[in-house]
Parts: structure tokens; sequence; C-alpha cells
């Protein structure tokens, strides 16, 4: 795929670069997302051969899907690696954060790591965008014009409007000059009460949608001046000292040259239980019935064991290992302050290599259901202080312990004292359990190796 050069026209633009900020901790969608999952990595959204996708899956398929040879860059925190190579392979590049430091140092790394590790031309544009929006085709396409108005350089950034359906207090404003579909910026508003937001509306503002475009070399400019730094490598390994700030506050504000383009097609976020059920197909996900009386009713159940509702109105229910959630959806918008008490490991995590699902934890045991991909390993790796078992229950692979080599099927079990070195490899999907045996268990207690041969 051939790249712009410097200074050069772009009469038809034909592929895209594109940043997707996946952030989130997952508080407001618990019991489903915890610390590790966050909201774009559950599969709610039901496809034509009947499995599930997730929010991440569905944007990265649509983007592709408006245009295949784009490219598409995730910047995200270092505990999500591992669910995005899970559900989108290996092949999206990924900006790791090393911790998190809010948007605009995020996406000055994200830039850094286009101009500096992907060498593409700083005269290029990009389009940034949240992961998880719900939204059609026609929202990349938009996208595409996005970036093909960035790339006339008419303004150092471009924003994507979208037009308001209510005066909603939930997101920020950008009030353009003109009513054109392409118009300057005159002012932005943050989140203001429903009032002013009417009156926002009435002078022809538009949501602020969190998407935008520019020139690598705009971003590159701003980050230099902001922070003191030589290239990507230099501003990763000093990433942790750097000031928590959002792209708004340190860039956006401060720039004059804005240009907004309006967009009016479907767009939701999905922030919350309520919102999220709006665009779900089915009234039930998993093992979960409902009686007739039951009216607005949704019922999402990773667990294995049923779930019946009766005579509700208005309710969301939510089980997973987590824990299990029934709320009224109105009221399920106020979940985050009563999930920052709960002090609970994680219990079930994606992983590149598959999932886990914790069963039973004891003061000196923990019992875990491990899934392994087809073709995918651990890692080589050893506990200093607790003893390991597996027991496959399906499927067949090979284990490896201090170096000796073992086939594995259904109903074979593997012992590994603390400190030896193992891993297991999967020939075609492999199911196991693990018990983890010790006084000590922590996540923290593992070291990993290099295979011997």
């Amino acid at each position: 795929m051939s790249r712009t050069a410097v200074g050069t026209a772009h009469p038809e633009r034909s592929f895209m670069n594109i940043v997707l900020l996946s952030g989130g901790s997952g508080k407001r969608l618990w019991p489903l997302s915890n610390d590790i999952r966050s909201k774009q990595f559950i599969k709610i959204f039901k496809q034509q051969d009947g499995s599930y996708e997730s929010m991440v899956q569905r944007v990265y398929r649509q983007i592709k899907k408006v245009d295949s040879d784009a490219t598409v860059t995730i910047a995200t925190s270092k505990t999500q690696v591992s669910a995005i190579h899970n559900q989108l392979g290996d092949n999206v590049g990924i900006s790791v954060e090393p911790c998190r430091r809010d948007t605009f140092p995020a996406i000055a790394l994200a830039t850094a790591y286009l101009v500096d590790v992907l060498k593409i031309d700083p005269e290029e544009s990009v389009v940034v965008c949240p992961v998880d929006p719900y939204v059609e085709d026609d929202y990349f396409e938009a996208l595409k014009d996005l970036a093909e108005q960035a790339d006339k350089g008419e303004a150092n950034l471009v924003l994507m409007g979208i037009e308001p359906t209510y005066p909603s207090e939930k997101y920020g404003y950008i009030i353009p000059v003109s009513a054109e579909h392409t118009s300057m910026v005159s002012t932005f508003k943050e989140k203001p009460t429903e009032e002013v937001a009417r009156e926002y509306i009435a002078q022809g503002a538009l949501w602020n949608g969190g998407v935008f475009a520019y020139k690598l070399k705009y971003v590159m400019q701003r980050a230099h001046e902001l922070i003191e730094f030589q290239d990507y490598q230099d501003l990763f390994e000093k990433y942790d000292t750097l000031t928590k700030i959002s792209f708004d506050y340190a860039v956006v504000e401060h720039e004059e040259k804005i240009q907004v383009q309006r967009f009016s097609g479907e767009w939701k976020d999905l922030g919350t239980w309520n919102t999220l059920t709006e665009a779900m197909e089915e009234t039930v996900i998993g093992k979960g019935t409902m009686n007739d009386a039951c009216e607005n009713v949704h019922i999402l159940n990773e667990m294995d064991v049923p779930v019946l509702a009766m005579g509700l109105h208005d309710v969301v229910i939510s089980a997973s290992p987590e824990g299990i959630l029934v709320s009224d959806k109105e009221q399920s918008s106020f979940i985050k302050p009563f999930v920052d008490k709960f002090e609970q490991q994680i219990m079930f995590a994606e992983k590149s290599w598959g999932s886990y699902k914790v069963i039973d934890v004891e003061e000196s045991s923990m019992t875990i259901k491990v899934t392994l991909n087809a073709g995918n390993a651990m890692n080589y790796h050893s506990h200093k202080n607790r003893d390991e078992v597996w027991v496959v229950l399906s499927g067949t692979g090979k284990t490896i312990v201090d170096g000796y080599e073992q086939t594995v099927k259904a109903g074979d079990v593997i012992t590994m004292n603390a400190g030896c070195r193992h891993t297991v490899i999967a020939t075609t999907e492999l199911k196991l359990i693990e018990v983890q045996l010790g006084e000590s268990i922590s996540v923290t207690d593992k070291q990993k190796f290099e295979l011997e041969y």
C-alpha cells in the first residue's frame, strides 16, 4: 500500500489512519465488566451465524468493511492488550500505555507510534475516535470525510459534531460559526445543565462525540511543545512521569483554527446498562426466562445456572462470576460508586491465548477453569509460592514441565511444584481445571522464561 508523499494533494483518500481510544475500567457495566474487561469487550451483539461480537469487534469489522486498507491502531493500557489480541487477532496495531495518563498523553504516544514506529508520513492525517460507539457504516464514511478535510489543511483540528436529538447533560457542545456541513468552530461548551443545553441546541450547537482528525505533524509539534521527549521510545519510557490531562484541555481549548463536520446518522454512547439494553436485539442472552407479565426487561447471564424473572418492569438483570446485578434501568446509571466499594479479585478475564474463570477461592487454594484456543499456548513460566495441578477436561495438546514434553488429552493430570517451569500448548481447543495450592496465591507471583528449545 503506497503512502502519500510530503506536500502532495489528496484528491481522493484511498485509506484511513485511525486511532481507537480504548480506555475505561469497566465499572458502569458491572458485573460483566471489571478492571481488565472493559465494556468494549463484552459480547452482546448477535451475528447472522448466531455467535456474538463485542463493541470493539463490531467497530473493527465496520472500519474494515468501509476501508479494508485502513491502518487501525488501538491506544490502550497494557491490561487490555491480551483481550484485544484475543478478539481481533495479532495483526491490529496497539499503542500500549504503560499506565493511565488521560487522553492527551495517550494520543501523543499513539501519534508518535504512527510516525516513529510505523513510519507514516507526518503530512498524513489521522482520525481519533472512541472504540465503543454504537454506529452504522455511514459513521465510518463520515470518518473518511473528516480525514479528507484534515488533509486540506484549512484547520489544525477537524471535529465530528453529532446532530443532537435531545438536550443532554452528558455531552459537551460544539457551536459552529455557520449551518454549513463543514464550518469553523465558534466555541466549546462543556457538559451544561439541561436548560442551558436546550439554549445551545437552539443556537445550532452539536454534540461533541470525541472524534477529531489532524495531520500527524500537528500533534507531534504540540506534544513536543508540552512534553520534553526525543521520539516514541523516549516518550514511552517517561510516560509515567507525564501530567494527567485530557486532549480537550491540553490542545483543543488552546487551538483557534478548528473546523467541525456535521454527522446526522445513528450514534449512541452505550456507557450504561440503560443505553446498552436499548441496542440489544434480544431480551435474553445466556440462560434466562421471563414470564408474560415482564415488560422492558433484559437478562444477560454468563453463568451456567438459569435466571428467572417474573412480573418485572424496566429492569436489567446481569450475572457473571463477578456478581449479580438486579436494577431498575434508570437507576443503573448510578452504579459506579457502589461497585467502587467492592473489594474482589478478577473472576473472569480474556487472555491472548484464551480465557479463564475463577470457580472457587479458599484461604490457601484457588480453582480456575481455563480455555485455550487451538494453536495457542501460555507463557513458559514458574511460581515461587504455589504448586499447581492441571486436570484436562477436553481437547488435546501438550505440556512442557521443566523441559519435559508430554502429550495430553481429556482425563490427564499434570502436577507442578513451586519453582518448576511449565506451559501448556493447545492443539485443539483445550479446556482444563487449574488448582492453585499455597499459603500466598497472587497474580504477581509469576516469572516468565524462554523455552529451552
